[in-house]
């Protein structure tokens, strides 16, 4: 099941709580810059063109979200062609540095200018210092990084990998999210999303996540045949975290019965969890290592698959087994190394773990007076945060009232009940508090009205 679009009657109690507004909470900061005079007549156009030529279904939601086009941005910022911006804790976790870090930008600037996309003739020097700084920072032994264009062609890459190694059984975990792409989408466990598309991939099993038993029942039946693909944190699964020693247990299982062990860190990675890779806190080397989101400084898309030697193996002898034009472009591979060094600089994954601990203690706190009732729990590690609801309804009403505030948050695909936060490294104190105050009046408002509904 999937997250249900906000009623037309939460849209229009935004759209309503918004107009009341004359200068929203979430701008005091910084005075809105006026709109153009032709802002609505162009954001009339805009939606004309996504229902002729993108799909009627996202023209339905832009308009439920208030009808804005975002134009511009920067740090922790969006800025619409109304005029107003939004505070972005959301942005499904590419955004760890911000939107258009300077060093980020002036790096793809400086590759236009030179040399962006590769003959694929020559070898190309960007992407080989790309590699070497993201190798830098992997687990020991993850030394081999082969660049894509996005996190589902990373999970691609890795099932290739794997198959390449006689690994043609798939182990999965339940509400487990690698992307939808035909084969990602056989790994991520939604129907929603898997049955307009079958047949699948096939030979592809779930187990229960953060279950080392089913895991290993799993494993058993498939012995030296197998690959498990798992993540650190399930993120789109509603920011489910397992249990300390879960991973350990799952690395031990594969080396026991013989299978190549996946790690999806395309949302978890990068610092988002407050350390470079989810798997560090354990200490777990994987063979394959999945990366992404953040790895693009928040302005060229990129992703990567990181492998030990052996399970490069395939791969690395033979460079023409699985191949992109676009992919490791010098212009995307420069957005990655500029990342990596920003983030060295930075002290980004230091702060992505204090921001968190604070992040994570005040939206409890606001969020407490509702646990019992439409709250049932907060979690989170890092920059990583759900806030899980009793009712499905409540997250959408509670998305639509902090878009009316000027502030910008996720759903889950693969939890409907939960609202998920990845603010960006860079948020400063002010904008903190401006959070805070303003998802606890999005709370507060949100309740009350849900509480007036009648009850059939």
């Amino acid at each position: 099941m999937t997250v249900s679009p906000p009623s037309a009657e939460a849209g229009r109690t935004a759209r309503t709580a918004r107009t009341a507004r004359a200068a929203p909470d979430a701008q005091a900061s910084e005075p809105a810059e006026p709109a153009e005079p032709s802002a609505a007549a162009d954001r009339a156009d805009v939606v004309d063109l996504y229902l002729k030529h993108i799909g009627s279904g996202r023209a339905v939601m832009g308009r439920v979200m208030g009808g804005m086009a975002e134009v511009r941005s920067e740090g922790p910022w969006i800025h619409a062609d109304d005029g107003r911006r939004f505070l972005d804790f959301g942005g499904y976790g590419v955004f760890i540095l911000g939107h258009r870090h300077p060093a980020v930008v002036e790096a793809v600037h400086r590759q236009i200018d030179t040399h962006p996309l590769a003959s694929r003739v020559f070898l190309e020097p960007v992407a080989a210092r790309a590699a070497q700084a993201l190798a830098a920072h992997t687990p020991p032994g993850v030394d081999y990084v082969h660049f894509v264009n996005s996190g589902a062609e990373a999970t691609e890459a890795a099932l290739k990998l794997a198959r390449a190694h006689g690994r043609t059984s798939v182990i999965t975990t339940r509400r487990g999210f690698h992307g939808k792409t035909l084969g990602a989408l056989s790994v991520t466990a939604n129907a929603t999303y898997q049955t307009p598309f079958q047949p699948l991939l096939p030979d592809v099993t779930q187990v229960d996540y953060d279950d080392p038993a089913d895991l290993e029942q799993a494993l058993a039946a498939r012995r030296d045949r197998a690959c498990v693909i798992v993540e650190p944190v399930q993120g789109e699964g509603g920011v489910r975290i397992p249990r300390r020693g879960y991973l350990r247990q799952v690395r031990a299982l594969c080396s026991a019965y013989g299978a190549l062990l996946v790690v999806d860190e395309i949302q978890t990675g990068m610092g988002r969890l407050g350390t470079w890779w989810g798997v560090d806190v354990e200490g777990v080397c994987p063979d394959v290592l999945l990366a992404g989101k953040g790895l693009s400084g928040g302005v060229v898309p990129i992703a990567a698959m990181a492998a030990t030697a052996e399970a490069y193996g395939p791969f690395s002898r033979d460079p023409y087994l699985h191949t992109s034009t676009f992919g490791a472009s010098p212009i995307a591979c420069a957005a990655a190394l500029a990342t990596v060094r920003a983030m060295e600089a930075e002290n980004t994954v230091a702060r992505s773990a204090a921001l968190g601990l604070r992040l994570l203690a005040a939206v409890r706190e606001v969020c407490a007076p509702y646990e019992g009732g439409p709250v049932r729990e907060v979690r989170g590690r890092g920059l990583l945060i759900g806030i899980e609801f009793a009712e499905e309804q409540a997250v959408g009403e509670l998305l639509l009232e902090l878009i009316a505030r000027g502030v910008l948050v996720n759903h889950s695909l693969n939890s409907t009940r939960v609202l998920r936060l990845t603010p960006p490294a860079v948020v400063a104190d002010a904008e903190l508090d401006l959070f805070l105050t303003t998802l606890a009046e999005a709370l507060r408002s949100t309740a009350d009205r849900m509480s007036d509904r009648p009850t059939r």
